[in-house]
């Protein structure tokens, strides 16, 4: 049959194919970076949680697996200095250990932009602190910091606890506190350590009333306390 002009023009639709299904990625179970083995896993990538400013929040900073000196002489009395230097009248850190290859405190902020501006500024100023100990460049922290709300009395006292004694957790044979902390300006000790000619606090007087008032219906710190 011949064809008449009009009638070769006409193309006959084709049906294109589809791309196959996505089988990699994505929103499913086990989908994304994997843990690099024998590392502690970070932190996890979600919207942090509406701060409140009358809770304190307990603050953990950990540096890359390249730094584990964080409480040698050349480094801590740096680290301390930033420490100090960070609180303002609406971020305050009113208590910090520091050990070889992180950072515990507590610090209390007015609101989340406060908290999250001030930890942020301290984060900096420690990391370049460090490195300017260390005579290196590059990162400082191996994660974004994790944070946690203290929301009773009880969970206050446990974390002063955690952080002043932390060092009994990680050294073996130490007694009385730990140098490399704020636990020489903390005044609610059953029995206070000579504090002589230790200098300015380098941390900010707490305005809670859960790290003011609260914590103390659980009784005074002692020395001999570990964290659990």
């Amino acid at each position: 049959m011949v064809l008449s002009p009009n009638q070769a023009m006409v193309r006959r639709p084709v049906q294109l194919s589809l791309p196959a299904p996505r089988t990699w990625g994505g929103r499913r179970p086990g989908a994304g970076r994997k843990p690099t083995p024998g590392r502690r896993p970070g932190v996890p990538h979600r919207p942090r949680p509406p701060h409140v400013a009358l809770h304190p929040v307990h603050v953990t900073l950990r540096s890359v697996e390249t730094i584990r000196c964080l409480r040698a002489a050349r480094v801590f009395p740096r680290v301390r200095r930033a420490l100090a230097a960070s609180s303002r009248p609406d971020f305050r850190i009113i208590q910090f250990t520091v050990q070889n290859d992180h950072v515990h405190l507590i610090a209390e902020a007015d609101t989340r932009r406060a908290l999250s501006s001030g930890l942020r500024g301290l984060a900096i100023r420690m990391a370049k602190a460090v490195n300017v100990a260390l005579r290196r460049r590059g990162r400082v922290w191996g994660d974004r910091y994790h944070a946690r709300p203290l929301t009773t009395p009880r969970e206050v006292r446990h974390c002063l606890v955690y952080v002043l004694m932390n060092f009994r957790k990680h050294l073996k044979h130490v007694t009385g506190i730990d140098p490399c902390s704020s636990a020489a300006w903390f005044a609610g000790w059953r029995a206070a350590p000579a504090a002589d000619g230790i200098g300015p606090p380098p941390v900010a007087a707490a305005r809670t009333w859960l790290a003011r008032v609260g914590r103390r219906r659980y009784g005074p710190l002692s020395l001999g306390e570990r964290p659990k």
